[in-house]
């Protein structure tokens, strides 16, 4: 079973890269992001918390992202594993993630982050903007506070994960196709 946590800042291509490995390899995409709207959009109690924290630009809690990903593992008992899109963000939401996966027997086997300058990436947000209506990626003050929030939080996973001989930094610029194929090289290498 193969778990990655595939890392980034806003805007690095996470989940279009997300789409690509997981027909590669057969695993279940789980997207914070998507969790949260869809959580949003059912009106469920854990989506209204989380939507009061993404309008402002800012982080949600961990209890809340923790309890949102469990439930969405769990749907998934015979998964050849996972692919983290968004989450970890914090040493204590990897701690947590860490204890659940291993009480499953199923650690995590590598961080891989996608590595892009800061401008290029609010470009991106802001051409995704026009057309997702999300408002997180309309506004270039809300992305840059991301970008912060990302930067104080949420970078240190990087240390997490080095520090247990799992993280892979994947140069993230150039097309699509090319980082696919920087990121099937790591994972074959797991």
């Amino acid at each position: 079973m193969k778990n990655i946590v595939l890392f980034g800042p806003p805007g690095a291509g996470k989940g279009t890269q997300a789409d690509f490995l997981k027909t590669l390899y057969h695993l279940i995409h789980i997207s914070t992001g998507d969790v949260f709207r869809n959580n949003i959009k059912g009106n469920t109690a854990l989506g209204l918390l989380a939507k009061s924290y993404m309008d402002k630009g800012d982080l949600v809690p961990d209890k809340v992202t923790i309890d949102m990903l469990k439930d969405e593992v769990d749907k998934h008992p015979h998964a050849k594993g996972f692919i983290f899109d968004g989450f970890p963000r914090t040493s204590s939401q990897a701690t947590a993630l860490d204890n659940f996966l291993n009480a499953k027997g199923t650690p995590i086997s590598a961080m891989i982050a996608l590595e892009v300058p800061e401008q290029l990436l609010v470009e991106r947000l802001l051409n995704r903007g026009l057309t997702s209506g999300r408002p997180d990626d309309q506004d270039e003050a809300k992305i840059r506070n991301r970008f912060n929030e990302y930067e104080t939080k949420t970078a240190i996973l990087v240390d997490y994960y080095s520090a247990q001989h799992k993280f892979i930094g994947i140069n993230g610029v150039g097309s699509i196709e090319e980082i696919t194929d920087r990121l099937r090289k790591a994972i074959d290498s797991l």
